[in-house]
């Protein structure tokens, strides 16, 4: 049997959400073993250049840092759309300005291109996809021949890869007259209507951009590789097979969700390996050699520094993590931000995203930053970088620049934690010649997002099981 891979852009902002059916996971005989997936990002030299999508090297760190502002873009304005105003988790949003409405999925132009692609295979045999995967979504669907004989003709549609679950083993539709179509589902999806007792459970997405995706609900499985060798299979992942597809999705074979759901496949992978997962992402940047990691199961922190834990809020900002900073200090000097913008409840707070590349402060907590780096970034000339709306505001040259110039950034947890990221994460690598600081103002009310560029150069481990989030500094060694 051919092994196979699926190429998933991981849009990282990773699964939250009330963690009480975790009371009921039970221990695993996998919990000792664990999977570790490389991460490749969007500018790797090894996507190359796909048609009709911004992946593999930019032609200039310009052309670079525009593609990344414009991916921002459009995940704030997804996470704008899921969090203000903040409802019970999977609750249907109706948009105001027509008669779609806001569903627990995205589409690509919600998501951008994704940041980062890790390998993974599905169905008995295995199949390769090129899929989103996003852990602000709780269900993988792929675009699919299951009925329709004129869906995604393969002379029309050849490079693409289309699903058949009908070739599939493990695959078994889910009935529309199963509790799961009509209770569990029906709170999260828009669903069609059940005509017959053997139909089975469909769908029907549509976004706020145009895009609509028809389909039917069902289970397949996946196989992953231990770190030892040892293949094992995770039964029972609840997939999409998308027959009809209208919109945003290109070259995209489907969507991969990672978001935390009793039936994504993210929980099913980490109920086998300790409910844990981590990840590590190295500077974008960085020589092709050294890599980003995703890991489920437990990971060596023994050639770490002290892993730092600080609280995880889960089911408050549903489908994100929440974490509760408590300040932000600059030289050892905490800024006068006032205790509010930290607050959940009071429709503030941080959440810690690694699909958003730079991180987006409220204005609360913006200000008080930039005037902390009005001095020392005035010594240089002010640029522009002029690639378009929600660019960063704060742009200079970098002759003369040196990293001890700059003040020390430090982010405080009110347990105590303390994420120190290295000046090259705060201060960027903007276009030639540009240096610009990593933030850019969001709206408020809201929640700041603790972007993927602050989070480099160190591993972030999320223990769901206890509501945790430790962090340490890491060169991110992939075979470790």
């Amino acid at each position: 049997m051919e092994s196979s891979i699926i190429f998933i852009f991981l849009s990282l902002s990773l699964f939250s959400n009330n963690c009480n059916f975790f009371s009921q996971v039970h221990a695993s005989k996998y919990n000792h073993g664990k999977v570790k997936f490389k991460l490749i990002h969007r500018h790797s030299s090894e996507l190359g250049k796909m048609s009709g999508t911004t992946l593999g090297p930019p032609s200039s760190s310009r052309e670079r840092i525009k593609q990344l502002i414009h991916s921002d873009t459009a995940r704030l304005r997804a996470i704008s759309h899921r969090l203000v105003p903040r409802r019970k988790n999977f609750q249907v949003e109706t948009l105001r300005s027509s008669n779609l409405v806001e569903l627990p999925m995205r589409s690509a132009a919600d998501i951008g291109t994704g940041q980062y692609f890790v390998s993974f295979r599905i169905g008995s045999p295995p199949r390769k996809f090129i899929m989103i995967a996003d852990t602000g979504s709780t269900v993988t669907w792929m675009k699919c021949k299951y009925k329709c004989k004129t869906c995604f003709d393969d002379r029309i549609h050849h490079h693409e890869r289309i699903f058949n679950p009908k070739t599939s083993r493990t695959f078994i539709p889910i009935p529309c007259l199963s509790s799961m179509c009509k209770q569990d589902l029906a709170r999260s999806f828009s669903l069609q209507k059940c005509h017959r007792s053997t139909s089975p459970c469909a769908y029907d997405f549509r976004y706020s951009d145009g895009t609509k995706v028809l389909g039917i609900f069902g289970n397949d499985t996946v196989i992953v590789r231990l770190t030892n060798g040892k293949k094992i299979k995770v039964p029972d992942v609840m997939i999409g097979c998308s027959e009809t597809i209208f919109g945003n999705f290109h070259d995209i074979d489907g969507v991969m969700g990672l978001g935390f759901d009793q039936h994504s496949f993210a929980v099913k992978a980490a109920e086998k390996f300790g409910n844990k997962f981590s990840y590590c992402l190295v500077d974008h940047l960085s020589p092709s050699d050294l890599v980003n990691f995703l890991v489920f199961g437990e990971v060596d922190d023994s050639t770490l520094p002290k892993m730092q834990y600080t609280e995880l809020f889960l089911g408050i900002v549903n489908p994100y993590y929440a974490v509760n900073v408590s300040g932000i200090s600059i030289d050892g000097e905490m800024l006068a931000i006032p205790s509010y913008a930290w607050d959940l409840k009071s429709g503030g707070g941080f959440i810690v995203d690694s699909g958003s590349s730079l991180t987006h402060l409220v204005e609360p907590v913006f200000n008080q930053v930039i005037a902390a780096f009005q001095d020392p970034i005035s010594k240089f000339k002010k640029l522009s970088l002029s690639v378009g709306p929600s660019e960063p505001e704060y742009c200079f040259g970098d002759v003369g620049y040196k990293e001890s110039l700059m003040p020390k950034l430090e982010v405080h947890f009110a347990d105590g934690a303390k994420l120190t990221p290295p000046v090259k994460s705060y201060v960027i690598d903007a276009a030639e010649g540009i240096k610009c600081l990593g933030f850019v103002l969001t709206r408020w009310p809201g929640p700041s997002v603790i972007g993927n560029i602050l989070q480099q150069n160190h591993l972030w481990e999320f223990d769901l099981l206890n509501g945790k989030l430790g962090f340490a500094p890491s060169s991110c060694t992939f075979d470790d």
